[in-house]
């Protein structure tokens, strides 16, 4: 019998680990290549054709006025075409907010690639209809589409995750929006799609990963702590869970979802308005607004602003910097991976703190590197050094971490709303660095780094103050964490009450 049960205890182990089947990953790829890939991969391709459409925008102004565009009206329209992405993203982070609740997770991500669909068009017919017009319409709707990907995608992983794992998935947003990027620096490049016959296609692409989210995610379930929790549907949830992580593997985490089910106790969806009134989520959504504003004003657009300049310091040719840039996409996608990697290992704050103090680190030494940039001819090396790493530090920290922060500082009453307004946060920083940034440069030059590193520290501090670890807690037990910051010292924790009451049977 000894031997019997000995042969049986590996089995058992794995099971009581909950680890999932391959079905766990086809769903986070199928939800990535629609969401973060897409957002990453048109934040991206803009950057390629930008002389080709600036020529575009001229002979269209001459073909319908017969004279010359003006320089300036030219930026603003330019500026209107790469800056209007922001907006929709705005807009698209409410819209997929109320969508996730009124149609479900899943079905909110498969309507979203109609909207990108209909963006590639509108971008695609623009040239050939001699119409620029049509490409702000369709920078404005593949805005939205990402908006609602980049809400709405971190809310279904979050939720499908197994505690265990949920950083590593979470993290998955980060690899498919930095895969996203270097994918759409690839296809910028003028011997792909980044020539002047095929700018036009290059912009439509963004079709084909909605083309194929809509092909695969169908054969993925619904998020089980929806259908559960919001649509009060336990069959389903269990269904989704067996699909998941497979019949002997899912009864831990509908033992949690049920858990939790039991303590919000039919409580509904909390609106933006309700979640900034209420005191029980107080410091999380402190938190997740200032991380979302860190991740825009920690300096990584300044890094990439400078990348092109500190290359041509080096003595690249311009001709071929462009090649040399997809050395960053590459780092960002390996930090990502290795973001994922160590995440369920090392923790979320340790991942986080140490990269918003590395980014401090590197904008000290490319304050100092560019001060001298023309002194000696081995410094642009150290400033090119100097840029990747900190490339890597954003990508182990705040890159990586802040969505799986908000995926787990909340429970499923909040969740939905807390995206919301991290969304917007993010994409209201986004905006707004995009519109601050040329004159910080310009007043401050290579000492605007100065203002990222005082970010980085301010950051780095809260955090380690303020955010515990969240490694391996269910959502209940990280709820619990901050009660005592939302309410003060004189709240009892239900582990105290449960611990004064055994006490008081002992000695009874």
């Amino acid at each position: 019998m000894l031997s019997r049960a000995m042969e049986y205890q590996p089995f058992l182990h794995k099971s009581r680990s909950g680890i999932p089947k391959k079905k766990l990953f086809g769903a986070v790829c199928a939800v990535g290549i629609g969401g973060a890939f897409q957002y990453g991969y048109n934040l991206s391709i803009i950057n390629a054709p930008t002389l080709h459409v600036h020529k575009f925008i001229n002979e269209t102004w001459y073909s319908r006025y017969n004279t010359q565009l003006d320089e300036g009206l030219l930026t603003l329209i330019w500026s209107v075409i790469a800056s209007v992405f922001t907006i929709g993203g705005l807009f698209g982070t409410f819209i997929g907010g109320h969508a996730a609740v009124k149609l479900g997770r899943k079905k909110a991500l498969l309507v979203n690639n109609v909207v990108a669909i209909l963006a590639a068009l509108f971008m695609g017919i623009a040239q050939p209809a001699g119409l620029f017009e049509l490409l702000i319409v369709g920078r404005f709707l593949i805005g939205i589409n990402a908006g609602v990907g980049m809400c709405v995608q971190p809310l279904y992983l979050g939720e499908i995750a197994p505690k265990k794992i949920r950083g590593l998935t979470s993290v998955g947003i980060n690899i498919f929006l930095t895969v996203g990027i270097l994918t759409g620096q690839i296809v910028g490049l003028r011997e792909m799609l980044g020539g002047e016959s095929s700018w036009s296609l290059l912009l439509s692409s963004c079709a084909i990963p909605a083309l194929i989210q809509l092909l695969t995610l169908p054969c993925f379930p619904e998020s089980p702590r929806y259908l559960l929790i919001d649509k009060k549907d336990e069959y389903q949830c269990q269904k989704a869970l067996k699909s998941l992580y497979g019949s002997r593997h899912y009864q831990m985490e509908m033992d949690d979802i049920q858990k939790e089910s039991r303590a919000l106790n039919g409580e509904k969806q909390k609106t933006i308005l309700e979640l900034f009134f209420e005191q029980s989520v107080k410091w999380q959504l402190i938190t997740i607004i200032v991380a979302n504003i860190g991740q825009q004003l920690s300096g990584i657009n300044a890094i990439y602003f400078y990348a092109v300049y500190v290359f041509k310091k080096a003595g690249i040719p311009s001709a071929n910097i462009p090649y040399v840039t997809l050395g960053t996409g590459v780092c960002e996608c390996i930090t990502a991976m290795t973001c994922g990697l160590l995440i369920d290992r090392v923790g979320r704050r340790v991942l986080i703190i140490g990269g918003y103090s590395l980014m401090a680190l590197f904008c000290i030494l490319l304050t100092i590197t560019l001060t001298f940039q023309d002194s000696y001819p081995w410094i642009p090396y150290f400033s090119m050094a100097a840029i990747l790493t900190f490339i890597l530090s954003f990508g182990l920290g705040p890159g990586g971490v802040t969505n799986t922060l908000t995926a787990e500082l909340f429970t499923q009453s909040s969740r939905t709303g807390a995206y919301m307004i991290g969304g917007a946060v993010n994409w209201m920083s986004f905006f707004a660095i995009g519109m601050v940034f040329p004159f910080i440069v310009n007043g401050l030059n290579q000492y605007c780094f100065l203002f990222f590193l005082l970010t980085c520290i301010i950051i780095a501090t809260f955090i380690y103050i303020i955010v515990p670890e969240t490694k391996n807690k269910s959502f209940l037990d990280i709820k619990e964490d901050f009660q005592k910051l939302n309410y003060g010292h004189s709240y009892i924790s239900s582990r105290e009450v449960e611990d004064n009451s055994i006490t008081q049977d002992d000695s009874m």
